[in-house]
């Protein structure tokens, strides 16, 4: 029962993200072929709320939800890291038209075919594990 408020909160943004389209097959395929401007004014206005929480985060140095300090690693930038896992993302993305958010959306949405995409995604983030050390990070 102690967690109800994070199950909340997560119907609450599947809904959202249902409501708002974000979750829809299609308006990730006319994003990927530059046929909407829906999800880039999704995806925009996310950033901009999202860099001022951040900034906002470490400047008050708010605690998470179980009093633990949030820290933020910076990571050095790599352009084969950015390369290659962004071109698998985006790959991921346009040919399943979900990332992991809508993913679970799309279930929860009644589309059953999204089981298969949820599996494939577990089975790449394993896979990903199982290489990680190969990697360029």
């Amino acid at each position: 029962m102690k967690n109800i408020k994070f199950l909340i909160a997560g119907t609450l943004f599947g809904i959202i993200m249902f409501k708002s389209e974000a979750a829809s097959w299609y308006r990730i395929q006319e994003m990927f072929r530059f046929q909407a401007f829906h999800m880039y004014g999704i995806i925009g206005l996310a950033v901009a709320l999202g860099v001022p929480m951040v900034a906002i985060i470490k400047a008050k140095k708010i605690k998470d939800y179980a009093g633990g300090q949030i820290v933020f690693t910076p990571k050095a930038w790599s352009i084969p890291r950015y390369l290659i896992g962004g071109t698998i993302f985006g790959l991921g993305w346009a040919l399943s038209g979900a990332c992991p958010g809508p993913i679970v959306v799309n279930i929860g949405a009644g589309y059953s075919g999204y089981v298969i995409v949820l599996l494939g995604a577990l089975v790449g983030t394993f896979l990903y594990g199982v290489i990680r050390d190969k990697l360029p990070h």
